[in-house]
């Protein structure tokens, strides 16, 4: 089992993936066991957070380990799968490393226990009969370099060209190790200084070109040798004289009088400060002073690249650790005493630290950022954004945007704490807000970044949801509450007064990317940008920027609108119906002409998406309001197309009213007396007691009209069974339940809810009453039957004669107090 308790066996894993990149596949502790299922010594590494294995790897006793920085061992495992060990401590790395040495029979002194030897065996096949043992490469004979004299820098020019790329990797291999137990890259660089005083030309393009030709060769102990404190700056005089260049660069100028280390807190620590001078000097010896490599060569600075990745790991942990650093930095950062130029340095180093961050793996990075977290970075952030030094707010925006790609629930977390004790003007996502509206840059592309920020933060794909808490819902509840107001300002701003108070491209610009961000939400916060939208009318002053002369806005806005008819949902129609907004868009089509260009296209795809899903409510509100504005636009069949749909919506109506009333009709003229008694009973006891005519759903002008002679026929039927009633017998009809015959008909739109002379009051719900004669009441005239019947609007169903002489033959009880309603 490894040593759980001590740091000196601490290390992280890494494999160098298909990209050549260093992947962190976690931290552990070390060790070095007999593995019986592996029948050997072998490495093994177990997670220091739940002890699972990382690694079992077998010590083979051919494979080729190279010890590198004194802190890292990286050997193959098979054919691109490379892995690396990074130590903590060096103890711990020399330690495992003489356990690797011992199993090998090797020198622990070395930092590679093997030579790359080529077994011909496995590929006698491949060689002809014919071949000769001269034909194939003396591969493992030693490479003796000549001396490093003037005279000999062409033969030694000629040495490394040939071995650098197109010769064996064995070929290669030899010569590297040539040139590190020589000492060739210090006498080379004597050499250097030989050529520098005599202005020799010749000799220093030479020698470019072997320097060149040593970086191919991709050994880590061949960089550790040339990026040491010593040797660096002549290195990087040797890379000035490009042969292709007229004068020499002056890279070396640059680099000790004008790039400078301003050391913003003091550092103790000698061995971090070596690390980041070395870092950034190999970092420019990449991106500037080589030459970008061709297609065939770059695979061959892999060794490069993470030279400077681990540099910056270390980097990182050496800073992390440090926490009485890290307290005093951000101390400076929020203290109102600071200087400016000072703070400029803090935050310039923060960014730059948080840069490096970048190249660490999940979990490394995870625990950086909530270092930073705890010593305040959130709170430093927003005291940095109330400044006015553009250059610090930059700064601050770029750490931000680090912190929100990487953990956007630690910010939004942050905010909404924040939103308990502050005012909406000094919260941290405000601030932002408002950097992204009064960006400086004229092409705005700190707002732009900005924009990509925001997105991320009320992004729903990338909020977490427990059991007990919706970060979902109680962000985007705070977000539209508190921020909404402060991102819409410069939008209501330049169309208060119905038209466009600004239309400068700065300003457009501007209102395009808050378009963008509202598009956005309309897309991913379907119930709140609704709620704000409708409440606010927001789209109304959207649809005035189809009049900018900047025709990105335009197009802009009628992207939003056409997301909002794109969602599908009824509230948002309805709103565009009642607030008439196709009239802008119109408007705008017809401005614009017969122009064939990208803002015609869009408005004709509005209105084909409109028709193609069969928007009823807004294909009918197109068609009756703007159709004859539209109807001459005929190079494109969309609007014909969208009035034959009208059309064919409203035959579809008329033919569905022609049913319901065909079935009216047909129970009308039934001649089965009985049978219609029955059915009236059933029609006018249904539902009796639980119905509430004031939830009714009124009846279309359409169906109204087609039951006005049935409505005037029940009125003429009551009234006719009264006067039989009166002059017969005592007893109330069978039609009417025993109960006394009141019928509430409540229709919307009706006449005034008032009485008839004589008649009884207007009922509780507000409808007008039929009049009805009651056992103490005379029989109603012909014209207060007319009266009642106008105004309640209906007809009377048809009467049938015959049925007064069937109800007179049958007894009845005196009947009790009951209204019989008529739904319609």
């Amino acid at each position: 089992m490894a040593d759980t308790t001590s740091t000196r066996r601490r290390v992280k894993l890494y494999m160098l993936n298909e990209e050549r990149q260093w992947d962190d596949q976690g931290t552990g502790h070390v060790s070095s066991i007999f593995v019986e299922r592996l029948k050997g010594m072998s490495l093994q590494v177990r997670s220091e957070t739940d002890g699972t294995v990382l690694l079992e790897s077998k010590i083979q006793p051919d494979t080729m380990y190279q010890k590198q920085q004194e802190t890292l061992i990286v050997w193959s495992e098979a054919a691109n799968y490379d892995l690396a060990l990074s130590f903590q401590e060096q103890a711990g790395c020399l330690e495992i490393w003489r356990k690797i040495c011992q199993v090998q029979g090797k020198d622990p002194s070395v930092d590679i226990t093997q030579d790359c030897l080529i077994d011909h065996g496995e590929h006698d096949e491949e060689f002809q009969e014919d071949s000769t043992i001269e034909d194939a490469p003396d591969a493992a004979q030693e490479i003796e370099l000549p001396p490093c004299e003037l005279s000999k820098l062409e033969e030694i020019w000629n040495i490394f060209t040939e071995s650098s790329i197109q010769s064996a990797p064995i070929r290669k291999e030899k010569l590297s190790m040539a040139i590190e137990n020589s000492g060739y890259i210090k006498k080379l660089l004597d050499l250097f200084h030989m050529c520098e005083d005599l202005d020799n030309m010749e000799g220093l393009h030479h020698l470019y070109e072997i320097f060149k030709n040593i970086f191919l060769l991709n050994r880590n102990e061949l960089f550790e040798i040339m990026f040491s404190e010593e040797t660096i700056f002549d290195v990087i005089g040797v890379l000035e004289h490009q042969p292709s260049s007229p004068q020499p660069a002056q890279h070396r100028t640059y680099l000790k009088e004008t790039a400078k280390f301003k050391q913003v807190v003091p550092m103790t620590n000698k061995e971090l400060l070596n690390k980041i001078h070395q870092t950034y000097r190999v970092q420019y010896i990449q991106d500037v002073i080589l030459p970008t490599p061709s297609v065939f060569e770059e695979n061959h600075l892999s060794s490069l690249t993470s030279f400077i990745f681990f540099n910056k790991v270390e980097i990182v942990s050496m800073i992390q650790e440090d926490e009485k650093f890290l307290s005093s930095l951000f101390t400076q950062l929020t203290n109102d005493d600071t200087e400016e130029a000072v703070r400029r340095d803090l935050v310039l180093f923060l960014k730059e630290f948080c840069t490096f961050s970048q190249t660490l793996q999940q979990d490394s990075r995870e625990s950086f950022f909530k270092t930073l977290s705890s010593f305040g970075v959130l709170s430093a952030i927003e005291v940095i954004l109330g400044l006015d030094d553009p250059q610090i707010k930059s700064a601050a925006i770029d750490i931000f945007s680090y912190i929100v790609e990487f953990s956007p629930s630690t910010v939004r977390e942050f905010i909404m704490k924040e939103g308990q004790k502050q005012d909406d003007d000094d919260l941290l996502v405000n601030l932002v807000i408002d950097q992204m509206i009064n960006d400086p840059d004229p092409e705005l592309g700190g707002a732009l970044q900005l924009m990509g920020v925001l997105k991320l933060l009320i992004d729903p794909e990338n909020m977490i949801a427990t059991s007990n808490k919706t970060e979902k819902s109680e962000f985007l509840v705070f977000f539209y509450k508190h921020s909404m107001h402060v991102l819409t300002a410069p939008l209501y701003a330049n169309t208060s007064e119905g038209r466009l108070s600004k239309d400068d491209f700065q300003s457009a610009q501007l209102q395009s990317l808050i378009l963008e961000l509202l598009t956005f939400c309309i897309e991913h916060h379907t119930f709140h940008i609704k709620n704000y939208i409708i409440s606010k009318d927001l789209l109304r002053r959207v649809l005035l920027l189809l009049k900018s002369r900047h025709r990105f806005l335009a197009l802009c806005a009628l992207r939003f609108m056409r997301k909002i008819v794109g969602i599908k949902d009824d509230f948002y129609y309805r709103y565009i119906i009642k607030g008439s907004l196709f009239k802008p868009i119109v408007e705008a089509f017809l401005d614009n002409g017969t122009r064939y260009n990208l803002f015609n296209s869009a408005i004709i795809e509005l209105f084909e998406f409109i028709k193609m899903e069969d928007i009823k409510s807004l294909c009918a509100h197109i068609v009756e309001t703007h159709m004859k504005e539209l109807e001459s636009v005929n190079y494109v069949s969309t609007f014909n197309s969208l009035k034959m749909r009208y059309e064919q919506q409203q035959d579809g109506l008329k033919d569905k009213l022609f049913d319901s009333t065909s079935v009216l009709r047909n129970h009308r003229y039934r001649r089965d007396a009985r049978t219609l008694e029955e059915e009236e009973e059933m029609w006018f006891d249904e539902d009796d007691e639980t119905e509430d005519l004031d939830s009714m759903v009124p009846v279309s002008d359409v169906l109204r009209s087609s039951l006005d002679a049935d409505f005037d026929q029940i009125n003429r039927y009551i009234g006719n069974r009264k006067v039989n009633k009166d002059q017969s017998r005592e007893s109330p009809p069978r039609l009417f339940n025993n109960r006394s015959t009141c019928i509430n008909i409540n229709l919307r739109n009706n006449s005034p809810n008032t009485s008839p002379v004589g008649s009884p009051a207007t009922s509780p719900t507000g409808s007008p009453t039929i009049p009805c004669p009651t056992p103490n009441t005379s029989p109603i005239t012909p014209s207060e039957k007319a009266l009642a019947a106008k105004r309640a609007g209906l007809v009377g169903l048809v009467d049938y004669p015959d049925e007064d002489s069937d109800e007179e033959e049958e007894d009845s009880e005196t009947p009790t107090a009951k209204r019989p309603r008529l739904a319609t």
